[in-house]
């Protein structure tokens, strides 16, 4: 793989991306942040390795101070690392400009966030064709492609609704589709369930098991090993290092052995 600051990012399909790369989706080595504090330097993450094959599923986990929100913000671009190397299909986003950090956000990550992050002045459709909108690429066809996806998440007969006038469950459909607009390379969700009841968090969950099934990548942020088994891998970080990377099984020994020690000064 050859990494390239000056090539632009650009949009492209789930499917290209396994081409691209040998089917992995993303692909991190030895990834570290630091913050340099006025007490002194802050080590966030220490050295994190993993790959998320096209079409996996992943759950990261981890105790206050494991480095887990630094993480997010590192494979969500709205960070750089310190050092290591983090791909995302054949281009080295550790090494990439603000301004193509931005074209990744557009083009190749979808997001679903625990506040859902709607606009509560637009509509469903509106709302879903928010990333269209801002990149230039809104037109007929699009908009066509907007309510199949409301559709798809259950809201096809909702287009015209409010977020007010939602359900917390409904209100991450919406989400879910505007995350799924730009055909993204994968779908990064932080703790979608977090603001919701078990039986809306079980149907987000099937929703999301579905994509999953139809090919998405999906990396899930979560604190909950209910919803980490739902998955089909689990990564345990502590200390901003990953000390298991295995089958959601296999994961809640790691992550009691986390909570049972104290994390160094600054793990986010």
């Amino acid at each position: 793989m050859t990494a390239s600051a000056r090539t632009p990012a650009r949009p492209a399909t789930a499917a290209s991306a396994a081409v691209l790369n040998d089917g992995l989706a993303v692909s991190i080595r030895d990834l570290k942040k630091a913050y340099v504090l006025a007490g002194g330097t802050v080590h966030a993450l220490r050295g994190v390795s993993f790959d998320v094959p096209t079409g996996d599923f992943v759950s990261i986990m981890g105790p206050s101070g494991s480095g887990k929100s630094t993480l997010l913000n590192l494979l969500g671009c709205l960070d750089r690392p310190t050092g290591g190397e983090f791909y995302l299909g054949p281009d080295n986003v550790a090494q990439m400009s603000d301004d193509e950090l931005a074209d990744v956000r557009a083009s190749r990550l979808g997001f679903v966030f625990q506040s859902f992050n709607l606009l509560p002045a637009l509509t469903v459709l509106e709302n879903i064709e928010l990333p269209l909108h801002y990149s230039g690429r809104l037109g007929r066809d699009s908009r066509q492609r907007c309510e199949e996806l409301a559709d798809k998440v259950g809201l096809g007969d909702r287009l015209d609704h409010r977020p007010m006038q939602l359900s917390g469950g409904q209100q991450q459909r919406v989400a879910i589709a505007r995350s799924l607009v730009n055909d993204p390379w994968f779908l990064l969700a932080d703790e979608p369930t977090g603001n919701l009841d078990t039986a809306t968090t079980r149907e987000i969950l099937d929703l999301l098991t579905g994509l999953n099934e139809e090919g998405r990548t999906i990396i899930l942020v979560t604190h909950e090993p209910e919803v980490a088994d739902l998955t089909k891998r689990t990564v345990v970080l502590r200390d901003g290092l990953v000390v298991y990377d295995g089958h959601p099984d296999g994961s809640r020994a790691a992550l009691d052995a986390s909570r049972r020690k104290d994390g160094p000064n600054g793990a986010r």
